[in-house]
């Protein structure tokens, strides 16, 4: 399973439908309120289930713009959140990176939409990617020893 995508990966109109869906609890709301002092966690996990799917090999997210809840969310719902991409632009100042605007859309188990929100990711080329070590730039290799004899044993 891929983490996120290079800049060449998206398409202009493809929508990512992101897997699994999310039941709110009543903890998950106290303890993102606790945590923030922000009353509204449904943003959030949505955000948070698109990462996968969007911004997950980001350099940078740049903004979030226009959130709008447009329906209530209960504790005990189950929310499943789907991102269009609207637009792509390259850096004009670097030319190993570009930026993607997306919309994500919020809906609970009843297919009512709950929230929508757009926001502007800036991803990698494959170039940047490749310049630092591939998908996984730092990653350690194991090292055999007495407890594991590699991956051949």
């Amino acid at each position: 399973m891929q983490f996120g995508r290079s800049y060449e990966e998206f398409e202009v109109g493809a929508t990512y439908k992101h897997w699994p869906g999310k039941t709110v609890t009543e903890y998950d709301d106290h303890l993102f309120c606790l945590l923030t002092m922000n009353h509204h966690p449904l943003h959030s996990i949505l955000l948070g289930m698109s990462v996968a799917d969007i911004s997950g090999k980001a350099i940078a997210n740049l903004e979030v713009e226009s959130l709008r809840h447009v329906a209530p969310t209960f504790h005990g719902d189950t929310l499943y959140g789907e991102t269009t991409v609207l637009e792509k632009t390259e850096s004009k100042s670097k030319d190993d990176r570009g930026v993607v605007y997306v919309e994500t859309i919020g809906y609970n188990q009843d297919g009512k939409i709950v929230c929508i929100f757009r926001r502007k990711v800036m991803v990698p080329k494959a170039s940047y990617l490749e310049a630092r070590g591939g998908e996984q730039p730092g990653r350690p290799v194991p090292v055999p020893d007495k407890f594991w004899g590699g991956p051949q044993a």
